[in-house]
């Protein structure tokens, strides 16, 4: 299966690492990239990610891949358990190409129910790896040429026989609305300490009545713009990644004034402010 259209399209590929850029290391891949696919333009959703943060990693995928051509490869490399028994992956899908370890990576992308599971495969053939790999580096000698690979039209059962049992985040499990109550959880903080929830404004049942309580701190209103309340106030507004619910502080930094932290709990109700326990 190819993942070039007939109208052979640019190649278009995008890398997320932990790696910053102090280093040569999003460098070497690159140059591996282009050896290959020499046509391949390559973007950059983050090289920024905390070192083997691989929520954050997945959140900033689910962020960013929406807006791509689906003929794009995105090839992520967040990969704590490198050298170890954790298999490489590519996946294709209606919307996108994903290359990199099985580590849940991409579990966000996969769930969110917009996007069809075409096939996946362990990266296994060598006839599409460096000749020599790293135990420490499989970003350069294996998920680079199978990006590379991809993108320039080798179909996907030639890289790896086929997989039907990725690895997921256990973040990624929606919460369920019990009565007028939920628990939502903290799925990303961005680097404004704007708390993301794991809760659209889709889920939401009744936005007139809605009530948050984040910590210490409720909230007994749904805003859609920071404008909404004063410079110092605290607020939940409907967000820009996909319309999730998030947390902020006007000119300020909600996650680090509010203490919270990733996969912390955020109380969610309606109707009778007073059924919320202090």
């Amino acid at each position: 299966m190819s993942i070039q259209s007939q109208n052979n399209p640019v190649p278009i590929i995008s890398l997320t690492t932990d790696f910053g850029q102090q280093d040569g290391y999003v460098g070497a891949m690159q140059g591996v990239i282009l050896s290959i696919c020499p046509r391949a333009v390559i973007t950059t959703l983050s090289h920024d990610i905390p070192a083997q943060d691989v929520q954050t990693a997945a959140f900033v995928l689910y962020q960013a891949c929406d807006y791509y051509p689906p003929q794009a490869v995105h090839c992520v490399v967040v990969d704590p358990g490198v050298g170890s028994e954790r298999r490489a992956v590519a996946v294709a899908t209606s919307h996108g190409t994903f290359v990199g370890p099985d580590n849940g990576v991409f579990s966000l992308v996969l769930s969110a129910g917009q996007v069809d599971i075409i096939a996946a495969v362990s990266l296994t053939n060598p006839a599409y790896q460096r000749p020599a790999v790293s135990a420490t580096f499989h970003g350069r000698d294996i998920f680079a040429p199978a990006t590379a690979h991809l993108a320039a039209g080798v179909p996907l059962a030639e890289l790896g026989p086929p997989i039907n049992d990725l690895v997921q985040l256990e973040f990624i499990a929606k919460s369920r609305y019990e009565d007028l109550q939920s628990i939502n959880r903290v799925i990303h903080i961005d680097r404004f300490g704007n708390i993301i929830l794991d809760l659209t404004a889709a889920d939401i049942t009744d936005p007139q009545r809605i009530t948050f309580k984040v910590g210490d701190k409720r909230i007994e209103s749904l805003s859609y713009t920071f404008a909404d309340v004063a410079e110092g106030e605290v607020l939940a507004y409907v967000g820009s990644t996909r319309d999730h619910i998030a947390i902020a502080l006007r000119n300020g930094d909600a996650a680090r004034t509010l203490g919270i932290e990733l996969g912390d709990a955020v109380e969610i109700s309606y109707g009778e402010k007073a059924n919320m326990n202090d």
